[in-house]
């Protein structure tokens, strides 16, 4: 007979708010500023309508954000829970390290100045947020990081010390992530919100597998390779009218 399958950790009502806290479009780091290249697809006439939105943002879900973000960001979160429990050894080296080159990773795969500032800028300012609720040694560290701390890795931190299980912190992630981007498209195409709407089911629809992919990946899998995105994004960078910073 084959064994029960492994109980899945319960997520506890504490746990569950700071979740939803961090996938909130609320929480004050500007991710509403950023459109990740959509708006220079609008100008560009690739996205025009609800269906083109629909296409384009699955493509850089399933392109960006399960193939780099969450493997990242679980690879991040796995980190600072290993530093909080004095475990030695993580990716590249001891946690410590470990986490730096995980920083480092985010900083040298962004393909443009816009993405390098919005992982930057994100990054500083969760920080700060977090930093002004507790300031204990692994939010120092995470403020030393250079050229400052990313966004996947400051919200890995905030994930790992919300209690949260790590597939649970992976979906927060994604969907704040689509709910912004929906967004940015709602603005830009632009699109009604019953649209808006049936577009943020679909990127929730797909979540879930990517989540899971992601889980499992092993860290020579993560790439970040969208080269119409970032050539659309270095256009944006010269772009005669912009609402976004991205």
């Amino acid at each position: 007979m084959a064994p029960p399958p492994a109980a899945t950790p319960a997520l506890s009502a504490t746990s569950l708010i700071r979740l939803l806290w961090l996938a909130s479009p609320a929480l004050p780091v500007g991710s509403f500023s950023y459109s990740e290249g959509l708006e220079a697809a609008v100008d560009s006439g690739r996205v025009h309508d609800e269906a083109s939105a629909t296409a384009w943002l699955l493509d850089q879900q399933a392109l960006v954000l399960a193939r780099a973000e969450l493997p990242l960001l679980a690879a991040a979160v796995r980190a600072w829970q290993g530093a909080a429990d004095g475990e030695g050894k993580g990716e590249g080296g001891d946690k410590a390290e470990g986490i730096e080159a995980l920083n480092d990773w985010v900083v040298l795969t962004r393909d443009g100045a816009e993405a390098r500032q919005q992982t930057l800028q994100m990054g500083r300012s969760l920080t700060d947020w977090l930093r002004q609720r507790e300031n204990d040694a692994d939010l120092q560290r995470l403020a030393t990081l250079q050229p400052a701390p990313t966004w996947p890795i400051a919200f890995a931190l905030a994930a790992a010390r919300s209690g949260a299980p790590l597939r649970e912190a992976l979906i927060a992630f994604g969907f704040g992530w689509a709910e912004n981007m929906v967004q940015a498209a709602v603005k830009t195409v632009p699109l009604g919100q019953s649209a808006g709407q049936r577009l943020l089911g679909q990127l929730a629809d797909a979540l879930p597998g990517w989540v899971e992919q992601a889980l499992l990946a092993d860290p020579p899998q993560r790439q970040n390779f969208a080269p119409v995105q970032a050539i659309l994004a270095a256009r944006h960078e010269a772009q005669y009218s912009r609402l976004f910073r991205s």
